[in-house]
């Protein structure tokens, strides 16, 4: 891979995980090596963990917070904010899932080639969607046939 004319991420903010520097390839380096599978999974361990601790947050949140309240306002309030919260984790909970199943590819080695054409995704776009399973190209082509669709 010619890394002569690319930008490396810089920004903290941009990977979906705090204290974790984005990974800079030696010059010459082998796309997916060891110490690139390192760093991903590293990532994704952390999201996980991450994740799980907030489910556990709002476990407790809900349980400190569970009030009987007898006005019909403050009681409908309340539940409006528990559903939201639950949305929240459910969407959480499956980004767990897609998580596990990309640590999963990791471990077998298959992590950073795109689904659908088999070319590399590159470490830039999984910094920030580690969870990517299509090249930027084929994730274009996917969403511009969904927006054709729902026309």
């Amino acid at each position: 891979m010619a890394t002569e004319n690319v930008t490396y991420l810089a920004r903290k903010a941009a990977l979906p995980v705090d204290g974790i520097n984005p990974y800079i390839p030696e010059a010459g380096e082998e796309y997916m090596n060891e110490k690139q599978l390192q760093h991903f999974r590293h990532i994704l361990t952390a999201w996980k963990k991450e994740l799980m601790e907030e489910v556990d947050r709002t476990v407790d949140h809900m349980k400190e917070e569970a009030s009987n309240f007898s006005d019909p306002a403050d009681r409908a309030t309340q539940e409006e904010e528990f559903a939201l919260e639950l949305r929240a984790r459910d969407r959480e909970r499956k980004l767990i899932r897609k998580i596990e199943k990309t640590i999963a590819r990791v471990d077998e080695e298959d992590y950073g080639y795109c689904d659908a054409c088999g070319v590399e995704i590159g470490l830039q776009r999984l910094e920030v969607r580690p969870t990517a399973e299509l090249c930027i190209d084929c994730k274009t082509t996917q969403e511009i046939k969904e927006k054709q669709l729902a026309s």
